[in-house]
């Protein structure tokens, strides 16, 4: 895949900045507003996506990359669990348990621990789709060859 032309790269280049942002927004104010980690690392993830339909597989290399996101979706959902099993050992024996000073209700530090679970399921998330998408786009160019 060689990519599209200089205008859809020029858009999406921009369009995948914005949509970026705001994965990342949604992330962050997953615990106070509707979204979170799930809906954020969707985001995420189509930013990526939109990058490599623009640019081509060739310009990214993406043999290399697949391995890349599977790591960060296993280092993601490891922290996950680490976060979980800390909540559980420092709480009343709970698994998830919401271990981390609350803060003051409606700001954005207010949550204790929910705002990091959001961010490693964001993580997990982007990673995810995007591994199953560069597999998806390997496996047609091994296809074609």
């Amino acid at each position: 895949m060689k990519g599209m032309s200089i205008i859809v790269k020029k858009v999406a280049q921009l369009i995948a900045g914005f949509v970026f942002l705001y994965g990342i927004y949604i992330i962050a104010h997953g615990h106070l507003t509707p979204g979170g980690g799930f809906a954020g690392g969707a985001l995420l993830a189509g930013a990526y996506i939109l990058s490599i339909l623009a640019y081509g597989s060739d310009y990214l290399k993406l043999k290399e990359e697949q391995t890349e996101s599977s790591l960060s979706e296993s280092i993601s959902i490891l922290l996950i669990l680490m976060l979980a099993v800390a909540g559980m050992l420092m709480g009343i024996k709970v698994f998830f348990n919401n271990f981390l000073p609350k803060g003051t209700i409606g700001e954005l530090i207010s949550a204790g621990a929910i705002p990091l679970y959001n961010i490693f399921i964001g993580i997990e998330v982007a990673s995810a789709l995007l591994t199953i998408f560069l597999a998806l786009i390997i496996y047609k160019e091994e296809i074609e060859e």
